[in-house]
């Protein structure tokens, strides 16, 4: 009698983490260590990414400090994630089709829109909303996820239209748990759409530990139940994340499908300024720990020992941000605020008849 076959589940499981290793191109201190990783940026281009990290930094200190003021509404802080922001989307085009989460403001920004227009989007404000037409994005989304299964109807639509551009999009480790995240690349696999899709790891979706959302040892490998590629890259080296971004494009781009990119990074703030304390979950030594890594100490040691950065230059970009935020605010402020009627005007294009007696009653309220 044959004896039957033992399969060995753990071996199974075992064999699939081998399949994601973390691609590194510098280390913490700003040492090359995978040379196959280094772009080939010209000097100017590598200190205008880091001029734009620098930027970014400043804007998430100032929008703390004007949400703190009661000059700013909804922010979730980006600190710690400069590189998997930044030097992704640093990696696109400006025809390439952006669709943020509520985190991802410094890239749409980056990608054309007026800071004064982000604030006011910050504020709960329609206009900033109204996009110029050049500007090729949707607003950030607020529901966790939702924004991948937009991705993959756009890319669809680019891929139907004969484009070579591509839609890039982002979400947090916690955006990997939703239905919508499975649902979109699933779609977007079998559509081999254009579609490059990020998960931004930064260790907790609002309190939850990433370890506890899943039992997956990568995000990357739910790339593999979708049939499209996954890799997992260090989210806080500006080199991998711009080398594997700028794969990622070309593949998707040349009618290959999607590619699923999951960096992993650290968010130094709380999940939001929306009533989250992150020392209630995160501990002071994890803060440290993963405050060595940080994205602009390693790319600024990269630069000054090939003397393209200074203390000087760093100092002048923050100045010039600085100022960009003051006038942009100063912008915001002149927008007339928003009415109770303005929402019910805004509610349909033919307004019935229990909405235009709400209009008439709220107007005369208003003009007291």
């Amino acid at each position: 009698m044959a004896k039957k076959k033992t399969i060995d589940f753990q071996a199974l499981l075992d064999e699939v983490d081998t399949l994601f290793p973390t691609y590194q191109a510098m280390d913490k201190d700003g040492n090359i260590v995978d040379e196959s990783l280094v772009p080939d940026l010209s000097d100017e281009d590598l200190v205008e990414l880091m001029s734009r990290m620098v930027w970014s930094r400043v804007l998430d200190q100032r929008s703390t400090a004007l949400n703190r003021q009661g000059r700013l509404g909804f922010f979730a802080p980006t600190a710690g994630q400069e590189a998997s922001q930044l030097a992704s989307h640093f990696a696109f085009e400006k025809e390439d089709v952006l669709l943020p989460g509520y985190r991802d403001v410094p890239q749409l920004i980056q990608h054309g829109l007026p800071l004064y227009q982000a604030f006011l989007w910050s504020r709960g404000h329609v206009v900033g909303n109204e996009y110029s037409d050049d500007l090729h994005a949707l607003p950030p989304q607020i529901i966790i996820g939702a924004q991948y299964v937009q991705s993959a109807g756009v890319a669809l639509g680019l891929k139907k239209r004969g484009k070579k551009n591509v839609v890039f999009t982002y979400t947090g480790d916690g955006g990997s748990s939703q239905g919508d995240f499975y649902e979109a690349l699933n779609f977007a696999g079998s559509y081999k759409v254009n579609g490059v899709f990020f998960v931004q790891n930064n260790g907790f979706a609002i309190s939850v530990p990433r370890e506890h959302q899943t039992a997956a040892s990568t995000l990357a490998q739910k790339a593999v139940a979708a049939g499209i590629p996954g890799i997992q890259v260090d989210g806080m080296d500006p080199f991998a994340v711009y080398t594997v971004s700028k794969l990622a494009r070309e593949w998707a781009a040349n009618g290959n499908g999607p590619v699923l990119i999951e960096a992993v990074t650290y968010r130094y703030g709380a999940h939001t300024l929306s009533g989250d304390d992150p020392t209630r979950y995160r501990s002071k030594d994890l803060d440290e720990e993963w405050e060595k890594k940080d994205p602009l100490i390693r790319f600024r040691n990269y630069l000054e020992n090939k003397g393209l950065w200074s203390e000087e230059k760093e100092e002048e970009v923050m100045e010039n941000a600085k100022q960009e935020i003051k006038d942009a605010i100063a912008e915001a402020d002149k927008i007339p605020k928003q009415k109770v009627t303005d929402f019910l005007k805004n509610m349909f294009e033919e307004q019935p008849q229990n909405i235009q007696e709400q209009i008439k009653q709220y107007e005369a309220k208003e003009s007291k």
